[in-house]
């Protein structure tokens, strides 16, 4: 037998190991998808026995490539690909797949398993994020990256390039049915994202059945009208094809590239080629005749021949050593570019610049500001000191006002921090999570408030990822007027509340949008702004402690005693006329602004009840959806709010004739208070 043959035949045991440890996972929880292991574990190994760079003792390390599994179904696959190659993932957890407490869980999940990228699942969503993730290497590789520059202290090092890696994407059918996919798609093209090479399980099969009952387009021409490369691989099996692929994809710098790979689903076992094989367990005869099909034994689970373990595990060697090499030349990157180099490494660490804080503006009372202007000022004053800050709108940058005035667009120049998405909610937002996952960003997108819709299943995510994403929304309620009731956000405010994890943020004059953008920058976690269009009275900042309250949730304006009212972002003034107007009549009103209702939540008790004090009457006013109100004003209170759409007019008739009016604040707390 010659050598290549002897590495055939490993190679193929290798595979084998794999397909059949992702069967008896599933066949173990009853519960899983095997038919996309089998067919796509020549895939996996190619990836990460050769292709791909990576150190399995340091999942972290910022220059690795990326493998993002988009048909998130197949994690069996994906978990034992992760043990195989010496990742922290011994085989009790294999055992334990889809069980509680397990780190193998039904999808995978970012934080929860070493090497997982993202969390995938919801389809199309992985495809979404590996384009944004992919963005910031582009991104981050044009601002650190030292060959050709002009300034280089010490021309040795001017090549070395500490950002340059690629992602890896598999997908499936599924994934490329999904709109997100389109438009991210379509926008990974337009941006020239050479360095992201997608893989799709092409096997024909769906969970209905065969594909052709509902998704009959060529997806080769789609993609090539997207700006992509495609190229056909006929045999998943086929190892040289595969690899030839691939390489030729990583040669193409200026265009990213889909591989169609012709798989069968279900690979070896009885019910290969059929919808049969994707979604449930294989059963116990059908795991038998599958292991007697591939030559191992059929009693054994969770088997790893030596010759195959070893071969799995040179992953580790090769990977330290690639991350020792990249260590050794980004010694150098920092005697040749300190700054940058501090800055790379701060950033990663996500850790902010020392002091800055101090950039944040204060604004003057003299004169209204509408806070999406206020967000902008708070924007462009901390660019410089914020560096890592990153991203756009969907179109509505100049509506939005979230943009950098000193920075190109990302498209014209890779250095440019300004992303410009096109009219693509859900693609941004989910381009925003990857990006917040790659590291070395705060990324972040806008859109108009209502617009949420299109794009909640990413606020979801990044939510539960726990990764750093901003999300910017404007026009925040029937303030905004003539649009009417299409563009007028009623039940988005309060359903993005109940989301866990996720912050909420909607300030209510220009200096609390300062302070929420600090704590939104701060806090390293997913969050939300809804702002508004109109403009407000500024609070003074010194005088009502505006940082501080706005750092406990919720904090008062104007103590009173007999009745308390509390709102939040436009309506906070409406609240402080009503309490004044309240005064001439004997009553004595408490003020209190809440900003976030998560912040507000994370306080001790006795802060709670300093605030919403037992046995005083309340009233809220927000303009939107009143559920979720009653937590802090009790069966007894008046929520003041929107259980109804709203309508065309401009936005101060439209607020009145709706209910939202210092009149009706004031007649409710007469009501409340009998004196």
């Amino acid at each position: 037998m010659t050598d290549q043959q002897k590495q055939d035949e490993l190679d193929q045991l290798s595979i084998n190991t794999l397909r059949l440890l992702a069967v008896d996972q599933v066949q173990k929880a009853n519960s899983g998808h095997p038919g996309a292991p089998l067919g796509c574990a020549p895939i996996a190994y190619l990836l990460y026995h050769k292709i791909m760079k990576y150190n399995p003792t340091d999942p972290l390390w910022s220059d690795r490539d990326r493998f993002i599994l988009s048909n998130g179904h197949a994690s069996a696959l994906l978990y034992g690909v992760l043990h195989l190659t010496g990742y922290k993932l011994p085989m009790e957890q294999l055992e334990s797949f889809r069980q509680w407490g397990s780190h193998t869980p039904g999808h995978p999940e970012y934080g929860e398993t070493p090497g997982v990228e993202v969390t995938t699942g919801p389809l199309g969503q992985g495809f979404a994020m590996a384009v944004g993730i992919a963005t910031a290497e582009k991104h981050l590789g044009a601002i650190y990256n030292a060959a050709g520059d002009n300034h280089v202290e010490d021309p040795a090092h001017a090549s070395h390039t500490p950002v340059d890696h690629y992602t890896y994407v598999l997908c499936g059918d599924g994934d490329l049915m999904e709109g997100i996919s389109h438009e991210t798609a379509s926008l990974a093209g337009t941006l020239g994202l050479g360095k992201l090479i997608v893989l799709y399980d092409d096997n024909l099969i769906s969970l209905d059945g065969a594909t052709e009952l509902s998704y009959t387009e060529d997806v080769t021409e789609r993609f090539k009208g997207y700006h992509w490369q495609v190229i056909m691989v006929d045999d998943g099996n086929d190892l040289v094809a595969i690899e030839k692929a691939i390489l030729a994809g990583k040669a193409e710098t200026t265009k990213p590239t889909l591989i169609r790979v012709r798989t069968v689903i279900g690979y070896g076992s009885p019910k290969a080629g059929t919808n049969k094989v994707h979604g449930e367990a294989l059963g116990a005869e059908a795991v038998k005749a599958t292991k007697k099909n591939f030559g191992f034994p059929e009693d054994k689970s969770f088997y790893v021949p030596e010759e195959a373990g070893k071969n799995w595990l040179q992953a580790v060697e090769k990977g330290k050593k690639a991350q020792a090499e990249w260590q050794e030349k980004f010694e150098a990157y920092k005697k040749a570019y300190p700054a940058l180099a501090e800055q790379y490494t701060r950033t990663f660490e996500a850790k902010m610049s020392a002091d800055w804080a101090k950039s944040i503006p204060t604004f003057p009372t003299e004169k209204p500001v509408a806070t999406r202007n206020a967000g902008q000022v708070v924007m462009n004053a901390i660019e410089k000191v914020v560096p890592e800050l990153f991203g756009g709108a969907a179109d509505l940058t100049s509506s939005t006002k979230t943009i950098f005035k000193d920075s190109p667009s990302f498209h014209v120049d890779p250095k440019g921090r300004n992303v410009f998405f096109g009219v693509r909610e859900f693609g941004m937002m989910a381009m925003v999570n990857g990006m917040a996952a790659h590291g070395g960003l705060i990324p972040y997108g806008s859109t108009f408030f209502t617009f949420v819709d299109y794009c909640r299943s990413a606020l979801r995510m990044a939510a539960l990822m726990s990764v750093h994403s901003i999300f910017v929304f404007t026009h925040d309620s029937v303030g905004l007027g003539e649009d009417g009731p299409t563009h007028q956000p009623i039940e988005q405010l309060m359903s993005l509340r109940v989301i866990p994890q996720l912050t909420d943020f909607r300030p209510a004059d220009a200096n609390e949008t300062a302070a929420c953008w600090k704590l939104a920058l701060e806090r390293k976690s997913a969050s939300f702004m809804a702002l508004s269009r109109q403009d407000l009275p500024v609070l003074d900042a010194a005088k009502y402690k505006v940082f501080e309250g706005c750092a406990k949730g919720a904090y008062v304006l104007e103590e009173g005693a007999d009745i308390i009212l509390l709102a939040t972002g436009s309506e906070v003034e409406l609240i402080m006329k009503a309490a004044a107007e309240l005064k001439t009549a004997g009553i004595s009103a408490k003020v209190v602004s809440m900003p976030s209702f998560k912040i507000f939540e994370e306080q001790d008790e006795a802060y709670k009840l300093s605030i919403f004090p037992h046995g005083i009457p309340k009233i809220s006013v927000e303009a939107g959806a009143t559920l979720g109100w009653y937590k802090y004003i009790g069966r007894d209170g008046i929520a003041i709010g929107l259980d109804r759409f709203g309508a065309s007019a401009p936005g101060p008739i439209a607020l009145e004739k709706l209910g939202i009016s210092v009149a009706h604040c004031v007649e409710a707390a007469k009501s409340l208070v009998k004196k």
